[in-house]
């Protein structure tokens, strides 16, 4: 019986052979080179092009090298790799894969929870560690020239790999909750106290208790130190740099003690609306460089010893291999091996000229060099230059180098999506062209979904398909700015906790009620706001941005004024948190995916029965909704479980109408509350998790209004850390030779 044939040639098993280890350390290292400069787009852009790539090198990257030191590994078994030289010179490049495993300083990891992942990290080390001994100790000898060289690269290996485990470690949420609350020694023995009461209270003896209400000593010791003088863009950046540290906390859903409140609202009460912005940019950026990135581990004393340590390492073992005499290594081999070794330096280079311009440095360098004018004024055209708004003849190398965050605003419209979701109206000529054959591979594609029950991947073509971005206007955030301070000050210091929560729980309802309190048509207002009271978040947001489209378009869309441009900003990007950010917005979105497949559904019907297609202007299409007699609730009329609003959201809009040009103000101000109730209610986590990828405005006033002390009141908070004043108790013992006191904080 005749043998089968091997479904691999010898001659590609032995091109494999030849070529697979030589070919992953190639890989290897360019994997290396491209995530140490495009690891920091993910905080600058939300492209899809950029971050897909990303997540691909980083997965790759890991894999490479450990293939790459199992094949190492291997192939000390074997005498088939050429002379004895050229097998030391193999070996020499099993340190280099340990320094790759260490990853560059750019990137330790793809999602939060890749740091809770450092164990794994750590059983990595160690088996790739015993690994890369395992062929030095097969390559020891006398007799190889590369022995001190592979001797030398083992240390940056070694500690390049332990950096970005300790990094992971540092960065985790169970390490940064025991950062957070360290374990604390009580002040007071209360047992030893509560003794000593009872026994003199048996024997009888006049106790007396006094209690003074007064600052506690550490109230009296607090000092706040943000804010003082005038603020310039350092000062920026080492504000920004102390309420970093205090922010990790919000993270873990912890809210601010009253001292951080106090210090925080005292700090930006006195910004512009644009150094607020640029002191929460940077904010966030050591927020995502703490997170993602060995910014913990680097910037550090140990860390600068280390990195100085391993780039020396390097350059000795370059000296040493640039002087051997060559003879027995394969040419492409030494030329793999130069590639590695300068490859290892100028990638140390770069990571060493990131960290001197990032803003870590600049916040604790001026502190030594705040004397130096020369050195001051660099610093600030440097931070200068970062700043948003900010045109300057470089722009796009801002942009693409220098930019903390993405600057853009994303939107989505529901008219148009359901415009272009019916499809142009296919007339009798157009039955048998191209256009016909694209629409039947459109809904081809989507009956594969369906059938596969992929509905993931319907989300994520509608986000590629109607996905809209635009560049966050300076006015927008000036408004945002300016209703969140006013909301900060009607909250104080807490001293009504009942007001501060309605103002933090608004969505659209009460604040605007308390802003226009005092209006003429207040009575109008009222009645709008309490009609649609009790309407669930999702209803809330997907009936608003119906109407507030219908409002734009209905009339010319060029004298809806800055208040409309914001409205309708603020309502598309309100939508596309909605549906095309469900991991953000699951807490407050409710049921919003069917709702808005239901509204979708019945404005398709709609449309269609009136021959409304993709090529009908969005006003024309918002005027025949307006149309529609609303005399009998909308809601009478859906059955099987309809969720849909899109007449509700009709009758609103025909009530705004009644109000005339100053509709669009009150329309803005019920998107900036319904954009603030989001940010707020929103989980830590998800927002920490938007900074890599390009972060969204949501994140900018989560944080703002915790700057502000806008955050949650919650028992803890009425009972201790708001107070201004600290009650004490003494305990006096009298007609006793020595008088016992104790105090303690009530």
């Amino acid at each position: 019986m005749a043998s089968l044939a091997a479904p691999i040639s010898n001659d590609v098993k032995k091109i494999w052979d030849k070529w697979n280890l030589r070919s992953f350390v190639i890989l290897s290292l360019t994997l290396q080179a491209f995530l140490i400069l495009f690891a920091p787009l993910r905080k600058r852009t939300s492209s899809k092009w950029v971050t897909v790539p990303m997540w691909l090198a980083y997965l790759l990257a890991d894999w490479a090298a450990n293939f790459g030191i199992g094949v190492i590994a291997s192939s000390q078994m074997k005498t088939d790799q050429g002379s004895p030289e050229n097998g030391n010179l193999l070996a020499f490049w099993a340190p280099f894969l340990l320094l790759h495993l260490g990853g560059p300083d750019t990137i330790i990891a793809i999602a939060m929870e890749d740091n809770a992942l450092w164990p794994r990290h750590l059983l990595g080390l160690i088996f790739q560690a015993v690994a890369a001994l395992y062929v030095f100790g097969m390559q020891f000898s006398h007799q190889n020239k590369l022995l001190w060289p592979t001797l030398l690269l083992f240390v940056p290996g070694l500690v390049k790999y332990g950096e970005r485990i300790r990094a992971l470690y540092l960065a985790s949420l169970e390490t940064l909750k025991d950062t957070v609350f360290p374990v604390q020694e009580p002040a007071l023995d209360y047992a030893k106290y509560m003794d000593e009461y009872s026994s003199r209270k048996a024997a009888h003896l006049p106790i007396k208790l006094e209690i003074t209400e007064g600052r506690s000593s550490d109230s009296k010791n607090v000092t706040y130190r943000l804010g003082e003088g005038d603020i310039d863009t350092i000062k920026l950046v080492e504000g920004a740099h102390h309420l970093f540290q205090i922010s990790m906390g919000l993270i873990i859903d912890l809210v601010f003690n009253y001292h951080q409140r106090n210090e925080s609202r005292a700090y930006f009460n006195r910004l512009t609306p644009e150094d607020a912005f640029t002191s929460i940019a940077t904010e966030l950026n050591f927020m995502y460089e703490a997170l993602y990135t060995k910014a913990y581990v680097v910037h550090s004393r140990r860390g600068h010893v280390q990195r100085a340590t391993s780039f020396i390492a390097v350059c000795i073992a370059l000296v040493i291999f640039y002087r051997l005499e060559k003879h027995g290594f394969h040419r492409f081999d030494v030329r793999v091996t130069y590639s590695l070794l300068f490859g290892a330096i100028v990638l140390d280079s770069i990571a060493l000229l990131m960290l001197i311009l990032s803003d870590w440095t600049i916040a604790v360098a001026y502190k030594f060099c705040n004397k130096y004018r020369v050195v001051t004024d660099i610093m600030k055209k440097y931070l200068e230059f970062k700043r948003s708004w900010r045109p300057t003849t470089l722009e796009w190398t801002r942009k693409i180098l220098f930019r903390r965050w993405c600057e853009s605003v994303s939107g989505f419209s529901f008219i148009d999506y359901s415009l272009r979701e019916c499809g142009r109206v296919v007339r009798p000529v157009d039955r048998f062209g191209i256009f016909y054959l694209y629409r039947f591979l459109g809904h081809l594609y989507l009956e594969i979904i369906r059938f596969f029950g992929l509905s993931s991947l319907k989300y994520q073509r509608d986000e590629l398909k109607y996905r809209s971005s635009k560049r966050l206007d300076e006015n927008l955030w000036n408004f945002i700015f300016d209703e969140l301070k006013k909301k900060s000050l009607e909250v104080g210091d807490l001293n009504n906790p009942e007001i501060a929560r309605k103002i933090f729980s608004s969505q659209g309802d009460y604040w605007v009620l308390k802003k226009y309190e005092m209006h003429l048509e207040y009575r109008k207002y009222n009645d709008l706001v309490n009609r649609f009271d009790r309407v669930g978040y999702d209803r809330r947001v997907l009936m608003w941005h119906i109407a507030t489209e219908m409002c734009y378009y209905r009339v010319d869309t060029g004298n809806a004024g800055e208040h409309g441009e914001f409205s309708k900003t603020l309502s598309d990007y309100m939508l596309y948190l909605l549906i095309m950010q469900p991991a953000l917005m699951y807490s407050v979105a409710g049921i919003g995916q069917k709702r808005f497949r239901d509204t979708v559904a019945e404005a398709k019907k709609f449309f269609r029965k009136r021959e409304l297609g993709s090529d009908v202007k969005l006003d024309e299409a918002c005027c025949k909704l307006l149309d529609v007699d609303i005399a009998i609730k909308p809601g009478d009329f859906q059955v099987d479980g309809s969720k849909s609003v899109l007449f509700d959201a009709c009758n609103l809009a025909n009530q705004l109408m009644e109000f005339g040009d100053s509709k669009w103000e009150l329309i803005s101000t019920v998107w900036v509350d319904l954009l603030s109730y989001a940010a707020s209610h929103c989980r830590a986590d998800s927002h920490a998790q938007l900074l890599t990828r390009g972060g969204e405005l949501v994140t900018f006033v989560w944080l703002l209004m915790a700057r502000f002390g806008i955050q949650e009141v919650i028992p803890e908070m009425e009972d201790i850390q708001i107070r201004k004043v600290a009650a004490t108790a003494k305990l006096i013992m009298e007609k006793q030779p020595d008088v016992f006191k104790t105090n303690f904080i009530v």
